[in-house]
């Protein structure tokens, strides 16, 4: 008879496909699913009776900020709480490799820790941190467009010039030879927003050989988002590269509404090319403080502030009213710092989460003294909240959203789906308890629901907490049909 590590009896198995759930046991050995079926016969160390209970892939967080986090808390309590076994790193330009400073740490590169953190010139150094430290969920990663011009130019307030970019270039072939999935780019913020669409395209050139994708926080979320999206899925096509637009939102009072007109051109760049997206369940977003996106009608509250620490936590049109200055004027005298922008419409984003073009990510940034409650609750509120509450979709296609879709369009190998053979990244919770209880006042907290957690067949967590392994490995670049 044989003999697995784990048998999970009598679950209602969410496969990843999108289908429908089946009742199965599910059989565990060393690092990989070895047995489905309806009653295996089989001895197992360890048997998990989970009648009433949901299995499905782990998680994949497809936008994250945890580049350096998962070296400095390996226990990734905020992650693996929710049932993410993947993390998706080097979103939106910035990244931990490969990067060799030059002077300040430029923002938004400071999102990811301080300078003295920065240990990687090459991706591969990286890659081996992560397999050396053995965090307790998997790290794939994505090249920093910030950090390549950070590494090789003398400013960035403008366009690189052909030297650089073939030096940037250079960097790039390296790190898709160590495994990485790809480039982002983060073309909204002050460090990148002067590289022109040539640079870009210049720089993606290495990605279409590596069959790797094109990940982008776009150049304007806000009246400008269309021609923003042109520019991403032209890259796009002049490579031959899938594109991943990042936390597709419409931000902004004066943007609200149109969600079905940006939904409108990423489905007609999907009839032609390989495009999707990303999105977090909530109706604020998170970054460093700007300038440019200081509005008096919306509510922005400083999450941290080198000059003043101590206004942590507290609105800027407080901080504005205390000091008796206008909230721009504030802003100014805050920076550097972060921020929470309550600057979108629940409506749009409902309506770009629901759609099917749209993954899951969390985009949270784990050294925030405060941080949007995202970080630690985002797949729990999209199954409890947006599926069985308000019935945005079905929780096979909410699973599907944050399992085998990410899986497919990342070349994440044999991951993202419940099978025979496929790597053991398994979450099993119950889903008419799943929540998310992290809130913008008290947003470190874990979800409820969550009943076990297997990384590469090692269980991290459990409803009473994480356990003692972690099994987490560095993900490289597989191959992607997406593209085919």
């Amino acid at each position: 008879m044989l003999t697995c590590d784990t048998l999970i009896r009598g679950a209602a198995v969410y496969d990843g496909s999108g289908g429908q759930p089946e009742v199965l046991d599910v059989a565990l050995r060393g690092h990989r699913i070895v047995a489905i079926g309806s009653a295996l016969n089989l001895r197992a160390r360890n048997v998990i009776e989970a009648e009433g209970l949901a299995l499905a892939p782990g998680f994949i967080d497809t936008h994250t900020h945890d580049d350096l986090i998962v070296l400095q808390a390996p226990e990734m309590t905020p992650k693996i709480s929710q049932g993410v076994t993947t993390v998706i790193v080097g979103n939106c330009g910035i990244s931990a490799a490969p990067v060799t400073l030059r002077g300040e740490l430029p923002d938004p590169m400071n999102l990811l820790g301080t300078a003295d953190a920065f240990h990687y010139p090459s991706f591969s150094d990286y890659a081996a941190a992560i397999r050396a430290t053995e965090p307790a969920v998997n790290v794939a990663a994505l090249v920093g467009h910030t950090a390549l011009r950070s590494n090789h130019m003398d400013r960035l307030d403008r366009a690189a010039g052909p030297a650089e970019i073939e030096a940037m270039k250079a960097q790039l072939r390296e790190a898709l030879d160590a495994g990485a999935l790809g480039l982002s780019t983060g073309l909204a913020y002050l460090s990148a927003y002067t590289a022109t669409t040539e640079e870009v395209l210049e720089l993606a050139e290495p990605l279409t050989a590596a069959g790797a994708v094109y990940a982008t926080h776009m150049r304007s979320e806000a009246a400008a988002i269309l021609d923003a999206m042109q520019e991403a899925f032209a890259i796009g096509r002049g490579r031959r590269v899938a594109v991943i637009v990042s936390h597709l939102k419409c931000a902004g009072v004066d943007n609200w509404g149109r969600s079905d007109e940006v939904l409108e051109a990423l489905h007609s760049a999907s009839a032609l090319q390989a495009v999707g997206c990303d999105c977090y369940p909530y109706a604020a977003s998170s970054s460093t403080l700007d300038l440019r996106q200081v509005d008096e009608r919306v509510r922005i509250v400083v999450t941290w502030s080198t000059p003043h620490p101590e206004v942590t936590g507290q609105a800027l049109a407080e901080i504005a009213a205390a000091w008796n200055v206008p909230q721009l004027e504030a802003a100014r005298r805050l920076m550097p710092a972060g921020a929470i922008y309550h600057s979108m419409s629940e409506d749009d984003m409902r309506r770009i989460l629901r759609d099917p073009a749209t993954m899951i990510g969390s985009d949270g940034l784990p050294c925030d003294p405060l941080p949007h409650p995202r970080l630690w609750g985002t797949f729990p509120r999209v199954l409890g909240r947006y599926c069985r509450e308000q019935q945005l979709f079905s929780l096979s296609e909410a699973v599907h959203k944050m399992t085998g879709l990410p899986a497919q369009r990342l070349g994440l190998l044999d991951r993202g789906l419940v099978r025979e053979g496929f790597y053991a990244d398994l979450t099993l919770f119950d889903p008419e308890a799943i929540t998310d209880t992290a809130t913008f006042a008290d947003p470190q907290r874990p979800a409820k629901g969550i009943r076990g957690v297997w990384v590469n067949g090692a269980l991290g967590y459990t409803a009473q907490g994480s356990t003692a392994q972690r099994a987490g490995r560095f993900l490289p670049r597989g191959k992607t049909t997406w593209m085919q």
